[in-house]
Formats: structure tokens, sequence, C-alpha cells
């Protein structure tokens, strides 16, 4: 209800005189929330000083306490990175001179007869030998040439089909690139090995030059033993070139 002017000031008068105490407690809470709110425009307008003075670049403190804020959230992603990183490491768990690659053998990969075109399966072949080779070379790769590409088995249409690539000898920049492919039968689960092959790669740099690349130090049996064929392949291989050119001379 609204009362008018005089009858507030006449209700004001009488809850004085009969309650003084309860009227200087009203003043006294009065004077305390404008003296809060006094307090609290100071620290606000300290405050915006504060940012204003840290926009300008006239607060060192401020602007040390910033950069001590960043260094120390530069510093946790840092970590955290290194963590996430050693982590994927440590759960792939593969060496660099080493890459497997899984396909699901697709209607569209048919031949004629039914089964997964030899096309097919050599362009596969050719983006695991560069993926294996780059990986380990740290560098773009081309195709040198393709050794003994042998067709065992026919590979069918719904299999599954794993790469198995591997470096298997190092040169100043050239690689050579062993692939083994299985076929894996997904209702029966009958593995077969269906093809074998042996890709010479060159690392080269962004104006397609060779660059060197580190050697492979074999530390297995089998890597030895896949070092010294490779070392025979490549002999084989400066042979047979030299018998061509003979071949093509005497013609």
């Amino acid at each position: 209800v609204v009362l008018p002017q005089l009858w507030r000031g006449q209700v004001l008068r009488k809850m004085k005189r009969q309650h003084p105490q309860a009227t200087e407690h009203s003043q006294h809470q009065r004077n305390h929330t404008r003296h809060h709110a006094g307090a609290l425009l100071q620290a606000a307008m300290a405050f915006n000083q504060g940012l204003e003075f840290v926009q300008d670049g006239h607060s060192e403190g401020s602007v040390a306490l910033r950069t001590a804020k960043c260094s120390q959230g530069q510093r946790r992603a840092s970590l955290q990175s290194r963590r996430t990183s050693t982590s994927r490491n440590s759960d792939m768990n593969i060496p660099s001179h080493q890459l497997s690659m899984t396909v699901l053998m697709s209607p569209d990969m048919a031949n004629f007869s039914g089964n997964v075109h030899g096309g097919a399966i050599l362009k596969l072949l050719d983006q695991v030998a560069y993926a294996c080779a780059s990986r380990y070379s740290g560098c773009y790769t081309v195709t040198l040439s393709v050794d003994q590409v042998m067709f065992l088995q026919p590979i069918h249409v719904g299999e599954l089909v794993t790469f198995l690539a591997s470096i298997n000898y190092t040169g100043t920049s050239s690689m050579e690139v062993g692939v083994k492919v299985i076929a894996e039968e997904i209702r029966s689960q009958v593995v077969r090995h269906v093809n074998s092959c042996f890709f010479t790669m060159v690392a080269v740099d962004e104006h397609r030059k060779p660059v060197p690349i580190r050697a492979l130090q074999p530390s297995t049996t089998d890597e030895q033993r896949r070092w010294d064929a490779a070392l025979l392949r490549k002999q084989l291989r400066k042979e047979l070139a030299e018998r061509f050119a003979q071949v093509r001379q005497a013609t």
C-alpha cells in the first residue's frame, strides 16, 4: 500500500519514538552497506586500472604473472603431448622398417572370372612398398623396379588380405622392400600365402633428387637372411642388365 508523504513521515516518527534501538540498528545497517559498497567500488576501480596497466604494458608485476601462467600452461601441454606420443608408440610397437596393411576385397576389384584382379593387387603392393620405404627413410620415395611378383594362389572377393612389408636392404639412397601377402577367408578363418614380391625404392628430396638414407642394421637371423638375399638379387639384376645391354649391341 502506498501511503501519502505526510502519513509516511508520521509513521516513521512514531516508530522512532516507540523503537529507538531498532531505528539506530537500521541506520547502522545502512551505514555498513554504504561502506561495503564503497569498498567494492574501490576494488573494481583498482581492478580496472590493473587491466589497463596490463594492456598498456605498464604493470610489470601483472605481465610477469601472466607470462608465468602462460609458461606453466605450455609446459603442461608439452608434457601431455609427450605422454600421448609415448603411449601411442608403445601401443603400436612396430619397428620403423616394417609395416602391415589389411584390406577387404570388395566386388569392384573382381575380374571376369570372379576373383580379385591382379592389377588391383599390384596397386596395393606399390602403395604398401611406398608407405614402408617413406616411413623408414623419412622422405618421399619412387619405385625403381619390381622383382619376382609371384601370384601363388587366386584371391577371392570378400577375403581379408594383409600386406606384410619390410625393409630388407639399404644402399646409399635405395632400399629393397619385401612384401608378403596373406589372404584370410572370414567365415572359415583359413589363411593362405597368396603373393610375394620385392620392390626397389629410392628416397628423393623435394627436387626429386636421390638423397642418402640411414643404413639398416640387421638384428635377427631372419633380417640377416633377408639382407643376404637382397644383395644376391641386386647382383643378379646388375648381371641381367649387362647381358641385355650386350644383346642390344649385338643386334
